[in-house]
């Protein structure tokens, strides 16, 4: 029987790297082969594959009654990515069996993938998924399957004006105990930009104005926001991935962040194209007050796969720079454009006539002297000609410009 001789049946995806994973991105060519390695001579009948890629997201709410539970309901959903279907081994057109001699048989594959493709993801209430799947159909016996996972990353260049705008906010709170004033707090913070890539550091400034009678403590967090959408319903999971925390500020006093550094780890890019299922950031900076809730400033983030360009942290400050020049557009432009002024009035009259004197022999060396450095010296001080509105070679009516047929 042929489960007796099958030795080896797999699936082998191509990548650069063969001890890591293989890692694609949307658009690219997948390639690879499916290995069937016999000990002996085994007919066999087709050989399919199956590339499939889609995500789900899945959840279940308890709804109770006192001490026992009333209903439990699911909700579930999924979103097909990919599906390439092809035969890498048919069977004859007579309809027999294709007999394979014993040793190493190798069916090489290659699918495009298409151009939209959402990372893929584990989350707890949903995943997304890419894999390859063959199946070996047999006579009278079941049909022996081989599986092979990849991974897909959805390009996110952070080098776009929207991801390289600033980001600030200011809140304030207003501490109350047991209905008693106890005085005002506020934060203002801004980031130099919206997207950032794993292992960069965020430089945070900031401004916290403690004019309440308790003290607190500023923190600063990523706050990771997973949310699964199905039927309508709304599943979110919130993690916080990295933090800080400031000194503590007494009451009436202030503390400045020039560009507290706060690192981001190892985590997976922003998910924002799948209707089911979105992975989002925000850096939130929040102050801890004695006696009430916490104040709260979020400021949004994208995590991207594309790092900055040498050149992208310069593009915020050129588009600034560049619309704070084009003021000048928006004044109004004389009539009449003012004269320049006089030279006498910008140099004086022993300026110029020390600038119009010759040069002492001494200054001027042996490597001066020449017709040629007199040339220079004679035309290098004379004043520019004298302003005049009227222009002294007016174009004459009479000069008629000439007819090229004639």
């Amino acid at each position: 029987m042929l489960f007796d001789r099958l030795r080896r049946f797999c699936v082998l995806l191509d990548c650069p790297e063969l001890d890591s994973p293989p890692v694609f991105s949307p658009g690219e060519a997948v390639s690879g082969r499916v290995v069937l390695e016999l000990s002996g001579e085994a007919r066999l009948g087709a050989l399919q594959l199956h590339a499939q890629g889609c995500a789900k997201v899945h959840w279940t709410e308890s709804r109770s009654a006192g001490s026992s539970t009333a209903y439990t309901q699911s909700y579930s959903d999924q979103v097909p990515f990919l599906s390439h279907r092809d035969t890498l081994l048919a069977p004859p057109d007579n309809g027999e069996v294709t007999v394979l001699q014993a040793g190493k048989h190798e069916f090489p594959f290659t699918f495009q993938l298409p151009e939209t493709l959402a990372t893929s993801f584990e989350g707890r209430h949903g995943n997304v998924r890419y894999w390859v799947k063959a199946k070996l159909h047999r006579p009278w016996s079941v049909v022996k399957k081989a599986k092979k996972e990849f991974t897909v990353i959805e390009p996110i260049d952070i080098n776009t004006p929207a991801l390289l705008a600033p980001q600030a906010g200011v809140k304030e709170k207003l501490a109350r105990a047991w209905y008693c004033n106890r005085g005002q707090v506020s934060v203002s913070a801004k980031i130099d930009r919206k997207g950032y890539t794993p292992g960069e550091v965020i430089p945070i400034f900031a401004e916290i104005d403690n004019c309440s009678t308790r003290t607190v403590v500023p923190k600063a967090a990523i706050i990771q926001t997973q949310t699964f959408i199905a039927r309508g319903a709304k599943k979110q999971k919130k993690s916080v991935v990295a933090s800080i925390a400031g000194d503590s500020i007494a009451a009436g006093k202030r503390e400045v962040w020039h560009g507290r550094a706060l690192k981001i780890p190892p985590v997976g890019p922003s998910i924002l194209q799948c209707r089911i299922i979105r992975v989002e950031y925000a850096l939130k900076v929040c102050v801890d007050i004695p006696g009430t809730s916490k104040l709260l400033l979020e400021l949004p983030l994208v995590i991207g796969t594309i790092p900055l360009h040498p050149f992208g942290s310069r593009t915020s400050s050129v588009s600034s720079q560049y619309s704070v020049n084009l003021d000048w557009l928006r004044m109004v432009i004389p009539e009449e454009p003012e004269a320049p002024p006089e030279y006498s009035s910008v140099v004086s009259s022993e300026e110029s006539a020390q600038n119009l004197s010759p040069p002492c022999q001494d200054e001027l060396g042996n490597g001066l002297e020449g017709p040629f450095f007199a040339y220079i010296q004679e035309f290098r001080y004379r004043p520019p000609p004298l302003y005049s509105e009227v222009d002294p070679n007016p174009t004459s009516d009479s000069i008629r410009p000439r007819c090229m047929t004639c």
